[in-house]
């Protein structure tokens, strides 16, 4: 059998020697690096200063005269067209990108070269969602059992069925309502099978606002009729004999469902009257975003950075051609 031979304490001395040894010239390196920038900075004084004053005045002049901005329209998608709008937005952006200008002059935009940009969010209503059907709620439910609220909550297949959502929109200057926003609303708005539903969903509507009506006025009636009745009689037995039996509370209860129900269908008139709803719109927000404003920064820095890099570049070309210069000598 062989043992393991103890480990030399010469050895590990001299390791811990050279390793002490690299670590400091890698600091004098560094030392001589900085201290070599500085002397190129001093040399170069003159020109870091022209260059630093080109940057910020260019950088103000484009910053004056090229601004971003944004606008956001909060839209209600109904009868199930929220997965038509967002095709149609991501249509519309990917026009953008591809500068298809005959796209978007079809569709109405009038300063197409000064349209960035345009996507869709969902605007996160969890409660609102589970609060429309039972069924929501207990997918809601089901889902985050599986796994992490705020992971089902932002999950594109329960986001996208949110009540309201958000356009943005970017673009190079100022725009309007009737240049910009009215042309996309009426371009998510033409398609002919939504607007058959939302023809018929509004005549049904009407129909129910005129039956509920006509059943309220009849309960009306029935009530009216059993107040006289009991009047006449001066006794309260009738009375008694229908709260007993629930009768009149059924009566009273179906009233009162008919009235809210009256109340949503009107509200549904209301945002149903187009498939895409516009709730708000505002517009020209400035947009601070990335670089957008900052050029009068950015620009000193990166002149400044490109000749720096360039005089690293130079210096390193030189030593190099000396290493081999003197390695073909010899």
């Amino acid at each position: 059998m062989s043992s393991n031979s103890p480990t030399n304490p010469d050895n590990q001395e001299i390791d811990l020697a050279q390793v002490s040894k690299k670590l400091g010239n890698v600091y004098q390196n560094f030392l001589a690096w900085i201290f070599r920038g500085f002397l190129f900075a001093r040399r170069n004084i003159i020109i870091l200063a022209i260059l630093f004053i080109v940057g910020a005045g260019l950088g103000f002049y484009l910053d004056k005269n090229t601004k971003v901005y944004n606008h956001e329209v909060i839209i209600t998608p109904n009868f199930g067209s929220a997965e038509y709008v967002y095709s149609k937005v991501n249509l519309i952006n990917s026009k953008i990108k591809e500068n298809d200008k005959k796209f978007l002059k079809l569709i109405g935009i009038a300063d197409i070269d000064d349209f960035l940009e345009i996507e869709i969010k969902p605007i996160t209503d969890v409660y609102g969602f589970a609060s429309q059907k039972e069924l929501n709620f207990e997918i809601i439910k089901l889902m985050s059992e599986n796994g992490d609220i705020n992971k089902v909550i932002e999950n594109p297949t329960t986001s996208i069925n949110y009540t309201n959502h958000k356009l943005k929109i970017t673009t190079k200057g100022i725009a309007s309502q009737k240049s910009l926003i009215d042309p996309i609303l009426n371009y998510l708005n033409s398609n002919e099978y939504f607007s058959k539903i939302q023809k018929s969903v509004h005549e049904s509507n009407l129909l129910k606002l005129e039956a509920n009506q006509k059943t309220i006025r009849q309960i009306d009636s029935l009530l009216a009729s059993f107040s006289s009745s009991a009047n006449q009689s001066g006794k309260n037995d009738k009375l008694v004999y229908y709260n007993e039996n629930t009768q009149l509370n059924d009566v009273l209860k179906t009233k009162s469902e008919l009235i809210q129900e009256q109340a949503n269908k009107r509200i549904e008139i209301i945002t149903g009257d187009k498939t895409v709803k516009e709730n708000a719109t505002i517009l020209n927000i400035k947009n601070t975003e990335s670089i957008n404003g900052k050029l009068k920064i950015v620009f000193p820095f990166l002149f400044i950075g490109l000749f720096l890099l360039f005089g690293l570049l130079k210096d390193f070309y030189r030593s190099q051609s000396k290493k081999l210069a003197t390695t073909t000598s010899k």
